[in-house]
C-alpha cells in the first residue's frame, strides 16, 4: 500500500491535475528551491493521462526531482 492510499486500502487516490477525478498511478516529487531551502519536498499525484502534463510543468520550472510509479 502506498503512502497516499486510503487508510482502509479501498478508495483510490485522485490525480492532482485540476478537474481530474481519475485514480493516480504516479507520484511526482518536487521542490521549489527558492522556497524549500530546508530540503523539504512536495508530492503531486498523476493519472496516466496527466502525468506528462504535470512532469512538463514541473520540469520547465526546474522543480521536478523524481517520478515514481505508485504501488
Amino acid at each position: 500500500m502506498s503512502l497516499f492510499s486510503d487508510p482502509n486500502g479501498v478508495a483510490p487516490v485522485k490525480c492532482s491535475r485540476a478537474g481530474c477525478g481519475e485514480p493516480a498511478h504516479f507520484e511526482l516529487v518536487w521542490r521549489n528551491p527558492k522556497i524549500h531551502t530546508d530540503g523539504r519536498t512536495k508530492t503531486w499525484l498523476a493519472c496516466g493521462e496527466h502525468r506528462e502534463f504535470l512532469v512538463d510543468y514541473l520540469s520547465s520550472r526546474g522543480f521536478l526531482l523524481e517520478t515514481k510509479a505508485m504501488e
